[in-house]
């Protein structure tokens, strides 16, 4: 993200990578568990809309990719893990108005950082570690004269599919922590309503 240094990390070593337009090509793993297919399945619509990048712009890489984001990632329970306590305290329609703006972000987030190809590797394996109720599954960014960059998806089944709850860079910066420290003051001010203000904000600097 853009918003502070600390927000930067979310997609750090992605961002870094990817700004020089190094995307990846997919590395498919044979039998492959069915956490690991949906992140195959993920990397292919990124992969297919980056090939297109330049021509869709920041507008349409968005339009393409929020389908893929809404299913792969269980964004509601992302959403509910940032605001922390105080979701708890949210009205209904609070709580669709931040889970809205959350999409919103999290695919403007895709949509400026995965946005040209050039022939770079993105592997994912086969061997899916299990973590009580969740899966982590391991993916390898292997740019061209650069070091790999390790990324983990953790995820848990929502009705029968696996979905994406928190990423990790480097198998240790959480990206669901670390959204929550940057939002924490956003939330204690302002509530629902001042996160979802700086949520569109955050995405309407994406957009430009």
């Amino acid at each position: 993200m853009r918003s502070s240094p600390k927000s930067v990390t979310l997609v750090a070593a992605a961002a870094l990578v990817l700004c020089l337009g190094l995307a990846p090509r997919i590395v498919r793993a044979e039998g492959a568990d069915p956490a690991a297919g949906q992140i195959e399945a993920f990397d292919s619509a990124l992969l297919a809309t980056m090939k297109e990048g330049a021509s869709l712009g920041m507008k349409g890489r968005m339009r393409r990719l929020e389908p893929a984001v809404e299913r792969a990632f269980n964004l509601p329970a992302m959403a509910q893990y940032t605001v922390g306590p105080a979701w708890a305290t949210f009205s209904d329609a609070d709580k669709t108005a931040v889970i809205e703006a959350f999409t919103r972000y999290s695919v403007a987030n895709y949509a400026s950082n995965f946005s040209s190809f050039s022939g770079e590797t993105l592997s994912v394996e086969p061997k899916v570690d299990e973590r009580g109720p969740d899966k982590l599954v391991h993916t390898k960014l292997v740019p061209v004269h650069h070091a790999p960059v390790d990324i983990v998806y953790r995820m848990r089944q929502v009705g029968g599919t696996w979905k994406i709850i928190d990423i990790f860079y480097q198998g240790s910066i959480s990206q669901l922590t670390t959204r929550r420290s940057d939002f924490a003051a956003t939330v204690a001010s302002g509530g629902a309503a001042g996160l979802v203000a700086h949520l569109n904000a955050l995405t309407e600097k994406l957009e430009k």
